[in-house]
C-alpha cells in the first residue's frame, strides 16, 4: 500500500505545504507525494501552491520525480497541459466529486468514501482509523503516523 503525504505534510498541515524542499524530503523518507500544480500558459510556467501560485517548479524538477509524484490539477490550463502535452505523469483533477480517476487509472476517493483495492482513500485522521485498509493507498496530513 502507497503511503502519500498530501501537500509533503508528515505529522500534519504545516507551513512547508507544496514547497520543493518539504517535498523531497517525504521522497526521501519513502513517501509518495500528492502536490498541487498550477500551469500558467501565458507564461509557460508551472507553480506549486494550494489556493494560488507559490512557488515556481520546472519541468525538469518534475519529470525527475514524476514516479513518486500524485498532480493534483489546480485549474484547467493545468490538465490540458498535462493531458495533451505529457506522458507518464500520475495526475488527476477533482473539486468536491466523491471520485475521480488518475491518469494511471487508479480511482481517488473523497474522504470517508466506499473504496476498492484500486483507491487512493483520503485519511484526515489516521489516529481513529483501521490501518490494515485494503486500498492502493492511503493520502493523509499524517504519513508518519501510519508506518
Amino acid at each position: 500500500m502507497k503511503i502519500i503525504a498530501h501537500r509533503a505534510n508528515i505529522d500534519g498541515p504545516c507551513s512547508d505545504e507544496n514547497k520543493l524542499e518539504q517535498i523531497d524530503k517525504c521522497i526521501d523518507l519513502g513517501y509518495d507525494v500528492e502536490i498541487d500544480v498550477r500551469y500558467d500558459p501565458i507564461t509557460d510556467r508551472l507553480w506549486l501552491g494550494h489556493d494560488e501560485p507559490q512557488y515556481m517548479v520546472t519541468w525538469y524538477w518534475l519529470a525527475n520525480r514524476s514516479e513518486y509524484l500524485w498532480i493534483h490539477c489546480k485549474n484547467i490550463a493545468t490538465l490540458h497541459e498535462f493531458s495533451t502535452e505529457t506522458k507518464g505523469y500520475n495526475y488527476f483533477w477533482h473539486q468536491s466529486d466523491d471520485y475521480t480517476l488518475t491518469s494511471k487509472n487508479i480511482i481517488w476517493s473523497y474522504p470517508k468514501m466506499a473504496h476498492t483495492s484500486n483507491t487512493v482513500i483520503i485519511m484526515l485522521d489516521p489516529s481513529n482509523s483501521d490501518k490494515e485498509i485494503d486500498c492502493y493507498g492511503i493520502c493523509t496530513d499524517y504519513p508518519s503516523k501510519l508506518i
